[in-house]
């Protein structure tokens, strides 16, 4: 008999690590977890955590016969920088793993007449503004506007989110007047920062980057200009808002994909701010350019009101209590021993 749980891939990974600890102190207790590396040992004890490639049609197969999954939180992708290196690898990750998993929600809301519901964060790079006068132009783009990515990452986020519209109308339609559906529900985030782990690869990544490089003592050179600007959110928040948009009632969704964001702020300012609690930071400027090539395609922020009026979206973190009650506090304490 199928065991009833709640699975996250990319479980090891900046998000991941976040919301299970999250679910952990609101005690869901029927985690299945799914990452090519290992949980932190203080995490592992919260789910049954299987080690392996969300790639791996095998594996998602006994997935399907060993669990019946209420809720799936796909977290698992390969990120811009690397993508854009390996394109056939991000989109077998980021699009043929998000496909395997579509059918087997689409799958168990058939054969359980129960809703699955499967969460996904997407990404600002879903946008590609042509250049940086439109940029300015248009400084808070809605869900539907410039929705042409420029790199891999971005058109893999895409695709997934259209595939995710696309399944969820279909199980919708074949389930009829039943509640049997596929629930696909995304979140299209800014630049995320996490106090408490590192980060991992992301081409917004020069912001966090810069907090840990000067937290350690050792000089960073950012791979930005200094007017660079795209928006930031702070890990909890992240999480808050994957919670927030898991718990809103169906009926209240005029969308699939939700834009959330916090605050913006430019490279400079970044630094600025890196400066008022790290005086002695070496930090630089040496653009790279295929790296900027890609930020200058996303937008300096992203309009998120229809997640504020359709379920109630709002930060708890802005710029402030980001810096100084969030990221500083954890990061010194993670470097002072």
């Amino acid at each position: 008999m199928q065991k009833e749980a709640v699975l996250i891939t990319g479980a090891a990974g900046e998000i991941g690590q976040a919301l299970v600890e999250q679910l952990a102190e609101n005690d869901e207790s029927n985690l299945v977890t799914l990452d090519l590396q290992d949980l932190p040992p203080e995490l592992s004890k919260h789910s049954q955590h299987i080690k392996g490639s969300v790639a791996d049609k095998d594996l998602v197969n006994s997935l399907d016969a060993e669990y019946a999954f209420v809720r799936i939180y796909h977290l698992a992708a390969l990120l811009s920088s690397r993508a854009e290196h390996a394109p056939a690898l991000a989109y077998e990750v980021n699009v043929g793993a998000s496909l395997l998993l579509l059918e087997l929600a689409a799958r168990q809301s058939q054969q359980s007449g129960a809703p699955v519901q499967f969460i996904f964060p997407s990404s600002k790079a879903i946008y590609g503004i042509p250049n940086l006068l439109t940029k300015a132009a248009n400084p808070r783009p809605g869900e539907d506007e410039w929705n042409q990515p420029a790199t891999m990452y971005g058109c893999n986020k895409l695709a997934v989110e259209h595939l995710g519209a696309y399944y969820s109308r279909r199980y919708l339609q074949l389930a009829e007047k039943k509640h049997t559906r596929l629930d696909f529900r995304a979140l299209r985030f800014p630049g995320l920062i996490s106090a408490h782990t590192l980060p991992t690869g992301g081409t917004s990544d020069y912001g966090p980057e810069m907090l840990h490089a000067a937290a350690r003592g050792e000089p960073y050179a950012c791979f930005v200009r200094p007017d660079t600007t795209i928006a930031f959110m702070a890990m909890p928040d992240a999480v808050k808002a994957l919670l927030g948009l898991a718990a809103a009632p169906v009926e209240a969704l005029k969308r699939n994909a939700y834009n959330v964001s916090c605050f913006s702020l430019s490279a400079e300012q970044f630094r600025q701010q890196v400066l008022k609690s790290f005086p002695k930071a070496q930090i630089t400027f040496a653009p790279d350019a295929k790296r900027q090539g890609i930020v200058d395609t996303w937008p300096m922020d992203i309009d998120d009101s229809a997640a504020r009026r359709d379920w109630g979206w709002a930060p708890d973190f802005d710029l402030e209590r980001c810096f100084g009650e969030y990221l500083v506090p954890n990061i010194k304490r993670r470097y002072s021993h």
